[in-house]
């Protein structure tokens, strides 16, 4: 039997979903109030990033035309 039958067979498939959902019901997911919070940090810091690579970038240009003329 080819490898490809093999891992196509529909009990493989069934006992891959069964392993899946054990997994995810492992999982410790976050409550509302934390997701907010870690959000919140995560945009806050994006906009802070991008706020400060426009002002390096800026100062690069500004500085540059004095270089280049």
């Amino acid at each position: 039997m080819s490898k490809s039958k093999e891992t196509s067979s529909p009990a493989l498939k069934r006992s891959w979903f069964q392993g899946l959902k054990a997994e995810f019901s492992k999982v410790t997911w976050p409550t509302k109030k934390t997701l907010a919070k870690k959000s919140t940090v995560t945009l806050i810091a994006a906009v802070v990033l991008g706020a400060l690579i426009a002002v390096v970038d800026i100062l690069l240009k500004f500085g540059l035309s004095f270089v280049i003329g």
